[in-house]
């Protein structure tokens, strides 16, 4: 069956059995996120039950009124009238202050609902695996967290308690309106029959409308995140043109998609109206005629003329209220998508404890292939000692990365095992993988805050002199000291107040202080220049001493401080030996470390 997860997230019309399959799942995330909260719901609906009931009761008491106190005012007995009119007032009264508290109530609820969501949303998105977040692009990620939570807020800040409290009084009136004048009743009942139709023609349609404005307000987020995340290279490819375009066009598709939701609603609402002012008619117009009569007393005319009037009041509030809940089913159907996926790389269920820590890796009849079946890695085996230092080379695409990722076990090989000291990665927990196996990538990334809490990162509970001992031990002390408050320094997004090379310092000390026994370098060196690279090189040094490590560069500089290389091709391996006894020999590293020597003279 189709449409698991975020799958075909995008598909606008849907089959009978894809629509009960969303379905379910929507008003099964909808049932999680109201659990915690239940009871106090269950409070709201008595305090929504109990002033309905008070507001419904005013026309009620308008016809007492009207038709028997005060006639007995008349005959001099104020009693009646006295006991009424101030039952009226102490009525409205008692509703205006319950109504008052359910707001303030059901705002409460509301806050609580979305504060639960938006932990689970985030708390899940971040545990799910590398390969969703490669396909799942983090535009997507951020339109699920912003513009479709806001939609399911606003339903819950005003839509709910509006369809609430707009069902119960059109309920109670109804009852009010059968114990009081039957054939008005009547008419008003035989009104359901367009009230129907039109209902449920505005359903079909805006139902659609309403997943295509999730499609459209998700692509809209999309193009400005990969703009302004990629910002150098739109300018530098003097995109900014071409971009607007995308930009205007995806805008205009949100705006039209919109559009069509509000000329749908434009046809509703005065639908409503119409068919409600009839009812009054004919409810006036029938009860009239019984008046002159004498069959129909006149408070009772005017309390049925009030019922029919304000019965269909509540429809409008339902009618956007349904506007609101269209855009929230919509929005909870892609968070409820993201939610239904799995890590694709389980936590282990009962986890090994590793009891040796030597870094020793074992490759065990590993292959390896991506969702679509491709197989990246044929089949193969590897045993990597404790304490060595290997370097992957190869051609872009020959495997390197992918091998990288199996052994910090972004990805579970597809057939085989990788052991880490003799303990199989699946089995290991991910708290002591994450300290055991750290990888330093080519981006260097810094997160919001100082250059200590960067730091720190590779060890939470690290002193401060822990901390400088890590960028001393790299070589990053000194230019860490001549940045503007030392340590405290914000390196804001990014390190924009950092040079390439510090960032990189910076997240081999974060690497040094988190101690691992597997250390993998990942084009660490690439996008610097080479002055910043001999910078880092003197750091790799002290870094690399005493652990495992894998360093994949395209740069043989770096390759340099292996104690061995492994030449990767479509990837197998096609060569595995020392760097000296390689570059003696005729074989594709040979060639490679001759054509790099050429390049330097």
């Amino acid at each position: 069956m189709s449409m698991h997860g975020v799958q075909d997230e995008e598909k606008i019309h849907l089959n009978k059995e894809e629509q009960a399959r969303i379905r379910a799942r929507s008003l099964k995330l909808l049932g999680e996120i109201v659990k915690p909260v239940q009871k106090r719901l269950i409070g709201s609906l008595a305090l929504v039950f109990t002033s309905q009931a008070l507001k419904v009761s005013g026309p009620w008491l308008i016809a007492l009124i009207l038709d028997k106190s005060l006639p007995l005012a008349i005959q001099g007995d104020f009693s009646s009238l006295i006991w009424t009119v101030s039952t009226f007032f102490a009525v409205n009264l008692a509703s205006g202050f319950i109504i008052a508290f359910f707001m303030r109530y059901s705002a409460k609820v509301s806050q609580d609902v979305m504060f639960g969501i938006r932990k689970r949303l985030f708390r899940h998105t971040q545990r799910l695996s590398i390969e969703f977040h490669e396909t799942y692009t983090s535009g997507r990620v951020i339109a699920r967290q912003t513009s479709d939570l806001d939609s399911i807020k606003e339903l819950l800040d005003s839509g709910g308690s509006e369809m609430i409290s707009g069902i119960l009084y059109m309920i109670f009136t109804a009852i009010a309106l059968i114990t009081l004048d039957a054939p008005s009743f009547l008419i008003m009942l035989v009104s359901f029959i367009p009230l129907y139709f039109l209902t449920r023609w505005f359903q079909r349609n805006t139902k659609i409308n309403y997943r295509k404005t999730r499609v459209a307000s998700a692509k809209l987020i999309v193009h400005f995140v990969e703009t302004m995340t990629g910002i150098r290279a739109v300018k530098a490819f003097r995109k900014e043109k071409r971009n607007e375009e995308t930009y205007k066009d995806l805008v205009e598709d949100y705006r039209n998609v919109n559009a069509k939701v509000i000329q749908l609603f434009g046809i509703y609402d005065p639908g409503l109206i119409m068919i409600g002012n009839i009812t009054v008619a004919f409810v006036l117009f029938w009860g009239g005629f019984r008046v002159i009569e004498g069959s129909l007393g006149v408070g009772v005319l005017i309390s049925a003329i009030l019922y029919a009037r304000s019965f269909y009041d509540p429809m409008e509030n339902i009618a956007m209220f349904y506007n609101a809940y269209q855009s929230a089913n919509s929005a909870l159907e892609k968070i409820s998508g993201v939610l239904e996926e799995e890590p694709s790389v389980p936590e282990a269920v009962n986890p090994v404890e590793l009891i040796t820590h030597s870094g020793v890796l074992s490759f065990k009849n590993v292959e390896f292939a991506y969702s679509n079946g491709k197989i990246v890695l044929p089949k193969f085996n590897l045993d990597i000692p404790g304490g060595q230092t290997v370097a992957l080379v190869g051609t872009t695409g020959a495997g390197k990365s992918t091998m990288a990722k199996l052994i910090s076990r972004f990805y579970d090989p597809t057939k085989g095992t990788i052991e880490l000291d003799g303990v199989d990665l699946t089995k290991v927990s991910d708290q002591d993988l994450r300290r055991a196996v750290v990888m330093v990538t080519q981006e260097a990334y810094l997160f919001s805050g100082t250059v200590a809490e960067n730091i720190a990162l590779g060890k939470p509970d690290a002193t401060k002199d822990e901390i400088e001992q890590a960028a001393k031990a790299v070589g990053a002390h000194e230019f860490i000291l001549t940045l503007p408050d030392g340590y405290d320094t914000d390196v804001n997004k990014r390190g924009g107040r950092v040079s390439a090379g510090q960032r990189q310092l910076i997240s081999f000390a974060r690497a040094f202080i988190a101690d691992p026994e597997v250390l993998i370098l990942d084009e660490a060196t690439s996008s610097l220049d080479i002055p910043s690279e001999r910078m880092v090189q003197r750091g790799l040094q002290t870094l690399l001493a005493g652990r495992t490590a894998i360093i994949i560069a395209h740069r043989l500089s770096t390759v340099s401080i292996a104690d061995r290389v492994i030449v990767m091709e479509h990837g197998q391996i096609i060569e595995d030996d020392a760097p000296a006894v390689l570059i003696a020999g005729t074989g594709k590293f040979a060639k490679m470390h001759k054509s790099w020597r050429e390049s330097l003279v």
